[in-house]
C-alpha cells in the first residue's frame, strides 16, 4: 500500500469518528451543535490525527487507543481557528473554501462554538483514561492540555497579536511558531508515543521530529500566504502581510524560505532513522507537507 493509500484510509477513519463525536443536542442548544459542527466538519488535511495514527501503527497498537486523542486534538484545532478568524484576532472571511464560523452564526455564537469544542475535547479524552483505567492516557491527557494553552498553542498566538507591525527578531518568529502552530503538532505526537509506551529515546526523536514538522508546517504556510491561489487554499492569500505580521517570507525572503523548509523538514525525518521502515509513513508525510498546496 502506498503513501496516498494509506493517508486516505486513515483520513476516512478521522472523518468517520469526528462525524459522530459531538452528540446530539435536543431542546434550546441545537444551535451550539450546528455551528460547532460547520467547522469541524469542513474538511482539512486532519494532519494532527493522522499523527497519532501513525504513530500507533509504527508502535503496532492499535488505532482504538489513540484515535479519541488525535480527534480531540482536531477539535481543540478548530476552535483555534474560530476564534483566529475572528474581527479581534486575523478578522478572516473564508476558511476551507465556507465563510468563516463568525459570518454564518455570528461572533458571539462563534467564540461559544470554539468554546464547545475546546471544552468537549477535553470531556473526550479525560473519559478515554478514566474508562480505560490507562494512567499513561492521564499523562497523555496532561501533554495535550499544555500544548493547547498558555505555554502552547495560546502563548503563540499571543506573540502573533503582540509583533503585529513590528520588526522582530528571528528567536521570537521562530518561538511564535513552535508554539501557535507546532504545539498542536506537537500534542498528538507525544500523547500517542506516551499511549503506545515509547521508551525516553522513542519519546524525544518523535518530540524532534514533531517539532521540526511544525516549524516546517508554518514556513510552507508563510511560503503559500505569497504564493497561494484562493482556490486551493480556500481563503484569501495574502492575509499575513495586509496585517502586517512577521512570517518567514518578511523576514528572509522567499527563496531563503524554500531553503529553510527543506533543511527542517530533512532535520525532521533525521530523528526517525532510528524505527527504520517502521516510520516510513511518518518520512513520507513530512515529505508531502512540503509540496502541499493549501
Amino acid at each position: 500500500m502506498n503513501f496516498k493509500e494509506k493517508n486516505n484510509i486513515y483520513v476516512n477513519m478521522i472523518e468517520e469518528r469526528l462525524h459522530n463525536i459531538i452528540p446530539e443536542v435536543n431542546g434550546y442548544c441545537v444551535d451550539i451543535k450546528e455551528a460547532m459542527s460547520y467547522s469541524l466538519l469542513a474538511g482539512g488535511k486532519r494532519l494532527r490525527p493522522l499523527l497519532a495514527l501513525a504513530v500507533a501503527e509504527m508502535f503496532d497498537r492499535p488505532f482504538d487507543e489513540v484515535i479519541n486523542f488525535g480527534c480531540a486534538i482536531e477539535m481543540i484545532h478548530t476552535y483555534s481557528l474560530i476564534h483566529d478568524d475572528l474581527p479581534a484576532m486575523d478578522n478572516d472571511d473564508y476558511r476551507r473554501g465556507k465563510p468563516t464560523n463568525h459570518k454564518v452564526f455570528g461572533e458571539a455564537m462563534a467564540i461559544l462554538a470554539g468554546d464547545g469544542l475546546l471544552n468537549m475535547a477535553y470531556e473526550i479524552i479525560i473519559n478515554d483514561a478514566v474508562e480505560s483505567r490507562n494512567i499513561e492516557k492521564m499523562r497523555a491527557a496532561g501533554i495535550v492540555a499544555k500544548y493547547a494553552g498558555a505555554l502552547g498553542m495560546v502563548g503563540g498566538q499571543v506573540i502573533d497579536l503582540q509583533s503585529e507591525g513590528k520588526t522582530i527578531e528571528s528567536d521570537r518568529l521562530k518561538t511564535m511558531h513552535r508554539l501557535k502552530t507546532g504545539a498542536l503538532i506537537k500534542a498528538p505526537v507525544e500523547a500517542a508515543a506516551v499511549i503506545c509506551g515509547a521508551d525516553i529515546k522513542e519519546f524525544e526523536l518523535l518530540s524532534g521530529y514533531a517539532a521540526n514538522l511544525g516549524l516546517a508546517f508554518q514556513i510552507k504556510d508563510d511560503i503559500l500566504d505569497i504564493e497561494g491561489t484562493v482556490e486551493n487554499m480556500g481563503k484569501n492569500p495574502g492575509n499575513d502581510s495586509s496585517c502586517n505580521k512577521s512570517t518567514y517570507v518578511t523576514m528572509f525572503g522567499l527563496e531563503e524560505s524554500k531553503k529553510l523548509l527543506q533543511t527542517v523538514t530533512q532535520e525532521g525525518i533525521s530523528c526517525l532513522e532510528a524505527f527504520g521502515h517502521k516510520a516510513q509513513f511518518l518520512k513520507e508525510l513530512a515529505l508531502s507537507l512540503v509540496v502541499r498546496d493549501r
